[in-house]
């Protein structure tokens, strides 16, 4: 652009200056004139070239003010796909109503029990075994379905313990599978959370066990209904002859009244045989399962069914508790009287560290979680117990015997899910299935075990 018109400046001078047409020759002074123009165009040609440099400059754009940006949601955090919480052992749950938590418990006893000469052998079964070794699984199922499947290991053998679905988002639920039949607080309590290593001797007598069944339960805030059609324990149905079939049902009402927990229930059960040479037998251990010796025992009798009632009572205040049941089981025959007998305990217990009591839930007695376990600096919950407890074998011309005894025990939970349990029980037993060595069968004994155990 300032190339350009420089030269149409300069071609516009040249165009202005005189031509040979009109002269020959140039003077001094028309030479000094022509000097003087050429260099006063020269001057305009830099003026307008500082001019054009100035306009063609781009002025800086005036600033601009930003807006500021419009406020945002805080973002929403989704739920997450898949859940892992710790409870004991890993449970994953999914948005969707999924859960899986493995579960599984040991148990290793130290036990024996101490009789007269000639009742049991040299070491009255002392000795070292693993009590309970369960594993298996709990789960959700989307719809409202829950299901357990869990199986015993212990001693070299596997059988199955609870195996069941339960349909009920509500409270109401229908269970079906292998479970616990409604008898007994004993029984019902887990064996994790029992007083004493062994449960009452009623609830091994009467053959307390789990069974194939379908049952319904109501559970509200106060009460609980709980019924159910059985079989047998699934590895008895094996037998072709086995037939038999029941009715279970346990009501139970537990208010809260001011800081004390009530619980007042009963229970009911019917069995028919349904097997002309069916036959029952009654019989207990002396609170040592590392013996096989039992010294009450009906023997094998006949039966065409049985029936049974039971009533149950307990109360927690604070660190203390007291509970007290009695079983009245019916034995049913074809051609000879119906015994009728009777088992039964009373209890108290009282956790002696501060701020720690023991649990209760759904119509049971639950776990001893400590307020300072010793992960945390504490030493644990510790708990005593004592108990007396009652069965008797004799009645209608039947002897099996009778069983009293005083137990004393006590718990030490040094986290939630490890538990120690000693317990020492003094025997007086008559009518004994076994004799001494003298022949005597009214005798005393002595009975002591120590467990330890961890679930998860």
């Amino acid at each position: 652009m300032r190339y350009a018109l420089t030269t149409a400046l300069l071609a516009t001078s040249m165009f202005s200056l005189p031509t040979a047409a009109h002269a020959q020759a140039m003077t001094a002074e028309e030479a000094a004139a022509l000097r003087a123009e050429i260099a006063a165009l020269r001057g305009q040609v830099e003026t307008l070239e500082a001019r054009l440099d100035a306009a063609t400059v781009a002025p800086a754009p005036a600033p601009v003010a930003t807006p500021a940006p419009a406020p945002t949601a805080p973002p929403v955090t989704a739920k997450p796909a898949t859940e892992i919480s710790w409870k004991g052992a890993p449970e994953i749950k999914t948005a969707d109503g999924w859960s899986f938590k493995p579960r599984g418990r040991v148990q290793i006893d130290l036990a024996g029990v101490d009789t007269p000469a000639g009742v049991t052998g040299p070491r009255g079964g002392l000795k070292t075994e693993f009590r309970r070794v369960y594993l298996g699984v709990d789960g959700k199922i989307p719809g409202g379905i829950s299901y357990r499947v869990e199986a015993d290991m212990a001693n070299n053998a596997i059988e199955m313990t609870d195996v069941y679905f339960t349909y009920g988002p509500g409270p109401l639920s229908v269970t079906v599978g292998q479970l616990k039949p409604f008898w007994s607080l004993d029984e019902m309590t887990s064996d994790l959370f029992t007083s004493f290593m062994e449960r009452a001797a009623f609830t091994q007598a009467f053959g307390f066990e789990r069974r194939v069944g379908l049952s319904a339960q109501y559970k509200g805030k106060e009460v609980l209904v709980q019924a159910g059609v059985f079989g047998d324990n699934a590895n008895d149905l094996l037998d072709d002859s086995n037939n038999s079939i029941g009715f279970d049902g346990r009501a139970v009402w537990m208010p809260k009244i001011g800081k004390a927990q009530l619980h007042l229930g009963g229970s009911a059960h019917w069995r028919d045989m349904n097997d002309p040479a069916a036959t029952i037998r009654y019989r207990a251990r002396p609170f040592a399962h590392t013996t096989d010796v039992r010294l009450v025992d009906t023997g094998l009798r006949d039966a065409t069914g049985e029936r049974g009632m039971g009533l149950e009572g307990a109360v927690l205040v604070g660190p203390f508790h007291a509970a007290g049941e009695g079983f009245w089981q019916t034995v049913k025959r074809s051609s000879v009287a119906d015994p009728t007998f009777f088992g039964g305990y009373a209890e108290v217990g009282m956790v002696l560290t501060p701020g720690d009591a023991r649990g209760y839930k759904d119509g049971a007695f639950d776990r001893l979680k400590p307020s300072k376990p010793i992960t945390a600096g504490g030493i644990g919950a510790i708990e005593v117990n004592a108990r007396y407890d009652y069965l008797d074998l004799n009645d209608a011309g039947l002897v099996g015997g009778r069983q009293k005894t005083a137990l004393l025990g006590i718990v030490w939970a040094p986290i939630d899910y490890i538990r120690i349990t000693a317990n020492y029980g003094k025997l007086w037993l008559s009518d004994a299935r076994i004799a001494t060595a003298t022949g005597d069968r009214s005798y005393t004994a002595d009975t002591f075990g120590l467990r330890t155990q961890i679930d998860f």
